[in-house]
This record gives C-alpha cells, sequence and structure tokens, in this order.
C-alpha cells in the first residue's frame, strides 16, 4: 500500500504542474515556450533556495521529470561548478550534470525524425 500512496503523490504534483502550465496556456497570452523558461527559471530558483531537494524527497519524479527537474539540475550544477572550478564553473557545471539528457533528447529526436514524416500542423 505503501507504494501506491508514492505513485499517487507523484502523480498529483506532476498532474499540478501540468495543471498550472494548462491554465497559463488558457488564461493568458503566454506562449508554452515562454512557459517552459518560466518553469525551468522555477526549478533554478527552488535549488538556489535550497528548497528543491525537500519537495524532490516528497514529490520524487513528480517534480524532477518535468521541466523543473531539469532547471534545478542546471542550477545545482552551477553551483557545484563554481565550487570546484570557480567562475568559470558557472558554464560547464550546468552542462556536466545535464549532459546525458540532453544527448538523450537529440539522439531520440534526430531518430524519430528519420522515422516519422513530419508535416505542418493543419488548423
Amino acid at each position: 500500500m505503501d507504494i501506491f500512496f508514492k505513485y499517487l503523490i507523484v502523480f498529483l504534483v506532476g498532474g499540478t504542474i501540468c495543471l498550472l502550465a494548462q491554465i497559463l496556456i488558457i488564461r493568458t497570452r503566454m506562449t508554452s515556450a515562454r512557459i517552459l523558461v518560466l518553469f525551468e527559471l522555477i526549478g533554478v530558483f527552488l535549488q538556489a533556495v535550497t528548497l528543491f531537494e525537500p519537495i524532490k524527497n516528497f514529490a520524487n519524479a513528480g517534480i524532477t521529470v518535468p521541466i523543473i527537474g531539469f532547471g534545478a539540475s542546471l542550477a545545482k550544477g552551477a553551483i557545484d561548478g563554481v565550487k570546484q572550478f570557480g567562475l568559470l564553473g558557472i558554464f560547464n557545471g550546468g552542462l556536466t550534470v545535464t549532459a546525458a539528457g540532453i544527448a538523450a533528447a537529440v539522439s531520440f529526436a534526430y531518430f524519430f525524425a528519420l522515422i516519422f514524416k513530419s508535416h505542418s500542423k493543419k488548423s
């Protein structure tokens, strides 16, 4: 029964994030790209003020899988990079931490572009 509640919490937190994004799309003139950047900056902010880890311990994949988790990973990498390499660590720290995810996204995008024929969305 404990695993059920973990899945429920992940679903509710991740679903709430998606719900907030959908409300922003419907109620504001914000584009999905701007909402994506906003959520990434929320992740950076949560990591900077050390609130991301407690939320992550509670929500697990509900907070790490959406773009908020990517922003937090970038911030954590930049913070660790500065500690290790000084000011230039801002640039290589975030990329080092997120390199595997970025490489996977690019690889899968290329693979699916080869398989499927892209076309414009007709309104």
